[in-house]
Parts: structure tokens; sequence; C-alpha cells
């Protein structure tokens, strides 16, 4: 029946439920928070990787920098076939399970275990051979992940159908995954201190990390559902598909914005511990920021939900990256003298623009996939999910190699007293890049064309054809 749209549309025209872009009823709490469950698991993974991988490698491994990063480098080149690919393979799967849950089932254990793996000291004779055996162990996991995470981004479109309820359905899932990323920031250093410190720390949690990041997959799979009409699988193979996708004119706008958006957080991510050990000589500290910074972050998310409801996405996005622009420069300019309690409140503060940064580009990519199946006639979550979830990845691998390659050039040193170069280099990379690429990215976003009332009106198209071809 019809109804007045009243958000976003001030002339008060009469639209449909679909054409409002919204949901007839909101899925169930419990729903959103068995399948925010999963990016909670994701998010451990990829947060303990980008805060403390390249650190593990040089620090305890004992790799030279650059060869750290060519263990990360390695992963992120076998993602860049086998994501895309996933995504293809579950659009075109048909199981009693349907197309994305059966992977919930066969992924988890492999996720788990190969997660615990690659915290062990493994037996390297050379530092050659040592690079080769963490690059196939940080590969075999980043498998593992492609094999849950390409199906979970790409069921949420179809779960969540609404403008607005996808916007609710990303805000609970990242919540969950903040709680994942304070585990990461807070809880590993102190608990790899009390499980023996060193590599036998990392060892034991990373084992027991692997256990909690399994078991997640199983309440995804119970509370997780799939729509019978869904299954339209385009008749494009992987490299046209992908060279189509390519010709979407909204995706590309939302690719640019969110690499560049991951890489200002990843980058970030992998250097802050090297810039509180280094730069402000308060490596008791590195747990506290980050905890002032997530728990911002969770407490930001109900402003940015009420702001979503009469709001445009793309507003949410450019309000956050501009709030998180002008903290980062007062934090570029932190020095060793300062008092604690002003650096923990600038970490606080860019949690608050780092949340809508962070969720927002996840909220967009369900309605691109909807103008492409206005476009196309097909439903290709998975590819689309594929090609996001590899980008995600890249982000983190990439701000973790690019930042490793720059400490390994500025002459970085594991365990000693830094030069002036080492020194600069840690700054610019904690400080000064994010600023680079935030900004890059909200220049981006300025042009995102995909509003809530397009959104709509591509829904009530896509109903239209529904029922004209019954």
């Amino acid at each position: 029946m019809p109804r007045l749209c009243m958000h976003g549309d001030a002339r008060g025209e009469v639209l449909s439920d679909a054409a409002a872009g919204e949901e007839s009823a909101p899925l169930p709490v419990r729903t959103k928070l068995g399948f925010a469950l999963g990016d909670h698991a994701l998010n451990i993974s990829l947060a303990t990787v980008s805060l403390y991988y390249l650190y593990f490698l040089t620090e305890l491994v004992g790799l030279r920098p650059a060869l750290a990063a060519v263990v990360l480098l390695v992963g992120r080149v076998v993602d860049a076939v086998t994501d895309p690919a996933m995504g293809l393979l579950s659009d075109r799967t048909r199981s009693p399970l349907g197309r994305r849950r059966l992977y919930f089932a066969l992924g988890a254990i492999p996720f788990g275990l190969s997660f615990s793996f690659m915290w062990r000291v493994l037996p390297g004779s050379d530092a050659a051979t040592t690079c080769a055996l963490y690059a196939g162990a940080f590969t075999m996991h980043t498998l593992a992940y492609t094999v849950l995470a390409v199906p979970y981004v790409a069921l949420l479109p179809e779960m969540a159908r609404g403008y607005q309820e996808r916007t609710a359905m990303n805000i609970y899932r990242y919540g969950a995954s903040v709680l994942g990323l304070l585990i990461a920031a807070v809880a590993i250093r102190p608990l790899v201190e009390v499980f023996g410190g060193g590599a036998q720390g990392f060892a034991r949690v990373g084992s027991g990390l692997g256990v909690w990041i399994a078991l997640p997959w199983f309440v995804v799979l119970l509370v997780s559902w799939e729509r019978p009409d869904s299954w339209r699988p385009s008749a494009l193979g992987l490299f046209a598909g992908l060279r189509e996708m390519a010709r979407h004119g909204a995706y590309r706008r939302l690719i640019a914005l969110f690499v560049s958006s991951r890489m200002a957080i990843d980058i970030v991510g992998a250097t802050l511990i090297f810039y509180f050990d280094y730069w402000l000589l308060r490596p008791g500290d590195f747990a506290i920021g980050m905890a002032a910074l997530f728990l911002s972050d969770l407490a930001s998310l109900p402003l940015w939900m009420r702001l979503s409801r009469f709001t445009d996405k793309r507003i949410i996005f450019i309000a956050g990256g501009a709030w998180w622009l002008l903290v980062q420069v007062a934090f570029f300019s932190a020095q060793p003298t300062w008092p604690r309690w002003l650096v923990f409140a600038l970490m606080g503060a860019i949690g608050v623009g780092f949340a809508a940064v962070d969720f927002m580009p996840w909220s967009m990519l369900g309605d691109v996939i909807d103008e492409d199946e206005l476009h196309t006639g097909q439903r290709r979550e998975g590819l689309y999910a594929g090609a996001f979830t590899f980008l995600r990845k890249l982000g983190g691998a990439g701000g973790a190699a690019v930042a490793g390659l720059v400490l390994d050039l500025a002459g970085f040193e594991r365990g000693a007293a830094q030069g002036d170069s080492s020194l600069w280099v840690i700054r610019v990379l904690a400080g000064l890049v994010p600023l680079i690429f935030v900004g890059a990215a909200l220049l981006v976003a300025r042009r995102y064309p995909i509003s809530r009332r397009r959104h709509g009106e591509i829904l009530a198209e896509l109903e239209r054809r529904k029922t004209t071809n019954l």
C-alpha cells in the first residue's frame, strides 16, 4: 500500500514501500546480533594482523621489515584472484544450506586453525626460507578468511533490502567488529605477557583466539537465511564479470573512497604500536590509547544511527571523515612531553570520525548491488562482495606492507634506539599519511550518486519488474 515518504523528500510525494527504500518490518534484534558475530570474528583476525603481525615478524621472528612486508603482500596477491572467484562461486552454488550459508559450515574450522598456526615461530634455516614459510602460513589463513567473508558480505544485502535497514544491520555488525578490535588492541599484548611473553606468549594467545574466531560462524549459520528468489547468477565468467562490474560508475566511486579510507585506517593501525614505543616512549600506553579510540568509536554509533534515519550515507561518511581530519592534524603534532591524558583524548576524538568512515561503505555496497541488478537483471552479490573483501584485505596488508618497506628504508632497527630518520618516518606514518588518504576519500565521496531517494527509485523499479514478470 502506498504511503507518504517523510524522509529525504520535503515535497512529500506518495511512494510505495519499495520506493521509500524500507522494509515493512525490521529484522529481529537477535538476528542482527547473531549475524554480527561473523564480523566480530573477521575483525579479530584482521585487527590482530594489522596491529601485530609486522611487529611479530620483525621483533620476534627476526625478519627485516622489507621481508615482513613481502609476507603480507604475497597473501594479497593470491587474494586478487581468490576473493572475486569465491564471490562468483557463491553466486552459482546450489546446496541444502543455500548458496552462501554452506560456506559458514565449511570454513569455520580451517579459519581458526590457520590463524593459530601463523603465530608460531617456524623453523626456517635462513631469512628467505623463513619468509617463504610465513608467506605460506599467512596465505592459508587468508584463503580460509575468503571462504567465510565473501559469502558473509554477500548475504547481508539479501537479508536486509531497505536503505535504512541495511545501515542498521551494518551498525550492529560494526559494533561487534569494534569489540573484536578492542580485544585485539587492548587484550592481546597483556595476554601475551601473561602466557609467557615473547614468541611463546604469541603462540598461546594465537591458539586461544583461533578457537574464539571459529565458534561464531555456527551462530551465524543458525540465524541467517536466504531469499529463494535471489538465485539469479550471472552467465558471465569471472574476468568478464569483473570487467562489466568495473564499468559501474557508482561502484567505481565506492571503491575509490573505500580504498582510500582503508589505507588511512590500516597504515595507522600498523604503525601505532611503533609510535607509542619509539616516538612517545610510552609502550605501556598503547593499549590504553587503543581502548580510548575504540570505546569512543562504540559510543558514537547511536549518533550515527540517529543521523542515518534522515541523512544520506554519503553525508555521514563525509561528516565522519572531516571530523577525523581535524583531529588528526592535532595528533600529528603530538610530542613525547605532552601529558598522557591529552594523547588519550585525541585518540578518543579520532574514534568518533573513524566509526563513520569505517562502517558506512559496507552499507553503501548493498545499494550499489541493487543498482547493478537494475542495469543487468542479475543478482551478483557474491562477485561484488568478493572484490570488496579483497580490497578490504588489501588495505590491511597493504598498509602494513607500506609501513614495513618505509621503515626499512629509513633504517629502522628492532629493539634499538632509533635515529632521527626512523623517528620522523614513524611519526609521519601514524600522523600525516592518514590526512592524505582521508582527504582523498572525502573528495571522491562528494560525487557518490546513490542517495536515499535514488535507492528508493531503484527498489520500486525492481519490484515493478518482478510483478510484471509474475
